[in-house]
């Protein structure tokens, strides 16, 4: 199951640098004007996770291969986009694609950078972006309601779904996201989310891009939008897009004792990937064997079957059962044959729900 990250933005706030910075490349062109980004650029990237160090450390194998994500750098949207503004909608639609959305927020001052809207405002910024989004929605939904309103006279139980297609349609009129809608866990809802991915339904990380003098304390800007975030339930993660772009081509023990001059414990991107992992619900397990050490990322709460699928569907149809290690004991104990010595090999059947860290050998028979 691979994470999939949106990076959104108003044109000039650093989201091309960003991406660069995140993804070790530079495939986005970063440059001082709008819609310099024309078609979104996607990477996937290595999700960090020391564990997978340890493991083969242990193990010795013959490679190490992470979970991945993928890092999709959407072009500046503008006040309009949802009407044709700017490029348009067009990039609207590439954000359905995404698991989840960070978006970049600039929260610098500079003269040499120009802003779109001609002044520095972060929660300005953020609202011209998420009513946009509702904008789309909106659109989005009354095609949707034209079709159901059709089908209620031919089709069985369409009524239900036509009354809370209603209901969501006039709270995105009043400007209200669809992660607010208090009916968003009805069967309804998520069926008509399935279908539609709707934008403002998704969940949002807020990146602050400061200056390097802000990475240890927040300015003004920063503070601002932590309040915002704060009632939105969303979290903000603090970053320096110039710095994080620096710190491309430094090995791990280099970028640690750089962080730590800095007064920061991780990068962006391990930031990132860390909140987008635990927003979406995702946790990791891991095979350790001596072709590979690998990581699988699947949903929290996943029994032991739809985990195995994620190797192969065939694991899942003919699951037998999963011999499992958890990490600490992995670890402690020095590889399986010792921890199964230690009797801390477990024989777990199909109601087993599996932990992050699980060193999992599935037996299956199809």
């Amino acid at each position: 199951m691979a994470l999939s990250i949106g990076i959104v933005g108003l044109p000039n706030v650093g989201k091309s640098t960003t991406f660069n910075a995140l993804t070790k490349t530079q495939n986005a062109q970063a440059a001082n004007y709008p819609f310099c980004t024309i078609e979104p650029n996607k990477a996937i990237v290595e999700v960090p996770d020391k564990r997978l160090s340890k493991l083969s450390e242990v193990v010795k194998p013959e490679r190490i291969l992470h979970s991945v994500i993928e890092f999709v750098d959407i072009a500046g949207l503008v006040k309009g986009a949802s009407r044709g503004e700017g490029l348009g909608n067009q990039f609207l639609a590439n954000i359905k694609e995404s698991s989840a959305i960070l978006h970049i927020v600039r929260c610098f001052e500079d003269s040499d950078i120009t802003h779109v809207e001609g002044r520095i405002d972060p929660i300005g910024d953020i609202e011209i972006i998420e009513l946009e989004l509702i904008l789309a929605d909106i659109v989005t939904l009354q095609k949707r309601i034209l079709k159901l309103q059709k089908d209620t006279k031919s089709k069985k139980g369409t009524d239900k779904m036509l009354e809370i297609a209603n209901k969501l349609l006039t709270h995105l009129e009043s400007n209200n996201p669809a992660s607010n809608f208090k009916l968003k866990d009805s069967e309804e809802f998520l069926e008509l989310d399935s279908e539609l991915r709707f934008l403002s339904a998704k969940e949002v990380i807020y990146g602050a891009n400061v200056n390097e003098s802000a990475l240890e304390n927040d300015n003004e800007f920063v503070r601002k939008v932590r309040e915002y975030g704060e009632k939105k339930g969303a979290v903000v993660i603090k970053l320096c897009a110039k710095i994080e772009e620096e710190m491309v081509g430094l090995s791990d023990s280099e970028r640690e004792e750089f962080l730590e001059s800095l007064g920061c414990k991780e990068s962006g991107l391990e930031q990132i990937i860390r909140t987008g992992f635990n927003k979406l619900g995702l946790i990791n397990y891991f095979t350790a064997g001596i072709k590979e050490v690998r990581s699988w990322t699947i949903k929290s709460g996943s029994k032991a079957p739809q985990a195995a699928g994620v190797i192969h569907k065939d694991f899942e149809k003919g699951f037998i059962r999963a011999e499992t290690i958890s990490y600490d004991d992995f670890i402690k104990y020095g590889g399986e044959l010792k921890a199964k010595e230690a009797g801390a090999m477990r024989s777990e059947g199909k109601d087993y729900i599996v932990k992050d860290g699980d060193i999992m050998h599935f037996r299956f028979n199809v």
